[in-house]
């Protein structure tokens, strides 16, 4: 199993090293910032499974940082560290979001019961949204369409096979639950489900992401890291926008099709390993092959049992049974409890196109709970909050009698929102598409009600 990868945040050089040196003789991947700002930067490059945190740092205090990671919505666990503590201090960092707080001078015990404790945690967390997220992916493919009907019927019969499916869809269809119902109902079920999105990884970084490296392979390797592949041993690996996949990295995927073996960046042997690889791609394949883009070898081992999730507006009679269940979800969610849409408001809801797919569906539902003052969605306010269509067709965002500040919000939010969508929820992606400073759009988003988790 891959060590956890432990970000230490202090501005003595002493903690850092002693820190460092304690999880390091307990098998942690360790990393440090002497402040919050060098922190915060890693972080925006760089995933971490927890977070160690001093209350006093330079420029941004470690409570301030706090804020910034919980707004975020980072999942890893934050302990925070002080050699200054109080109950009030403590209080306040648990108030905030902390997972714990450890007095200075920090006993190393202490700290890797600590970190051991916030690590199982989370994992716990992490698996009981995994088993949620299974149980639910037949759920989260309702319709009652015959284009539905269709699509679970061949999600079935390649389940029970152990080909390759490659999985085709505009973003926002779903094809990541068909991918989690395929292995759900398969033979490798009670095998592991690793994921990877193929453009949301830098080139230089992808044969390391899937085959792993060895120590020293290259400059901050220090570790021995298993990849996607050995890690999804028996199981199943979804590999989403297979399309993007740099060149010579296709290459290399075919050969571990074609061999079952990989081998880590810096390995001199190769590894067996038995992976069923799901593929996904929102991009015409064959277009990507003329263009030279694309081995018509790779597409051949990828596509041995080719499935089409339909987008939304091609089952339009699936859109009441899914704003119902979006509405559901988002009333618990939201604690809007006895939210009803008028039939006026659903006809819209049937009428707008969806660019968006079933993805954008559930973010607008999940507008209008939140948005409604009253227990009744309208199809004024429906007509309202709908996006404004590319041919004008559907939806404004006039309202008679409103102040221009709070259509300007309106319009503001939805362009957001709809960027954000667009970049799958990266959002320093999506400030540069925008020409805004990430921590602009952080503030933009806090003052509009957006969180990232409204854009995934």
């Amino acid at each position: 199993m891959a060590a956890a990868t432990i970000l230490v945040v202090d501005d003595e050089r002493n903690i850092l090293t002693s820190v460092s040196r304690a999880l390091g003789l307990e098998g942690y991947d360790v990393e440090v910032a002497g402040s919050a700002e060098i922190a915060l930067d890693k972080l925006d490059k760089q995933t971490f499974d927890a977070i160690l945190l001093d209350v006093q740092l330079p420029g941004i205090d470690g409570l301030a940082m706090l804020d910034e990671l919980r707004k975020q919505d980072l999942t890893a666990p934050v302990i925070m560290m002080s050699g200054h503590a109080t109950i009030e201090v403590a209080m306040e960092a648990t108030r905030r979001g902390a997972d714990d707080f450890i007095e200075k001078p920090i006993g190393s015990d202490r700290l890797v019961l600590s970190l051991k404790r916030s690590l199982e945690l989370r994992q716990l967390q992490q698996e009981n949204r995994e088993l949620r997220r299974r149980y639910g992916a037949n759920e989260a493919l309702l319709g009652q369409s015959p284009r539905m009907d269709r699509l679970r019927e061949q999600i079935g019969l390649a389940a029970r096979s152990n080909a390759q499916v490659l999985i085709l869809g505009e973003r926002g269809t779903g094809k990541e639950l068909v991918a989690a119902a395929i292995h759900a109902g398969s033979a490798r079920a009670k095998g592991p489900l690793e994921k990877l999105n193929c453009a949301a990884v830098p080139e230089g970084l992808i044969e390391s992401e899937l085959f792993g490296h060895e120590a020293g392979a290259f400059t901050g390797a220090t570790k021995q890291r298993r990849g996607k592949f050995e890690r999804a041993h028996g199981g199943t690996l979804f590999l989403d926008e297979v399309g993007d996949m740099p060149p010579q990295m296709q290459a290399k995927l075919l050969r571990v099709l074609q061999e079952g073996e990989v081998e880590r960046v810096g390995a001199s042997s190769t590894i067996k390993v038995d992976v069923r690889v799901v593929a996904a791609t929102n991009k015409s394949l064959e277009a990507e092959i003329e263009a030279g883009r694309f081995r018509a070898d790779l597409l051949d081992r990828l596509n041995v049992v080719p499935l089409s999730v339909p987008p939304l507006r091609e089952r339009i009679e699936d859109v009441r049974m899914l704003a119902e269940h979006f509405l559901s979800l988002a009333c618990e969610m939201h604690d809007r409890p006895g939210r009803k849409i008028t039939s006026g408001a659903m006809g819209l809801l049937e009428a707008y196109r969806y660019p968006g797919n079933v993805r954008e569906l559930r973010n607008l539902v999940e507008r209008l709970v939140i948005l409604t003052p009253d227990e009744t969605i309208t199809e004024t306010q429906a007509r309202a909050l709908l996006p404004i269509a590319p041919d004008g067709a559907s939806g404004s965002h006039f309202r008679p009698e409103t102040p221009l500040r709070e259509m300007v919000e309106a319009v503001e939010r939805d362009l957001i929102t709809r960027a954000l969508e667009f970049r799958e929820g990266h959002v320093t992606k999506t400030a540069a598409d925008l020409g805004l400073e990430r921590s602009h759009l952080y503030k933009k988003m806090r003052a509009l009600g957006i969180r990232k988790s409204d854009a995934e």
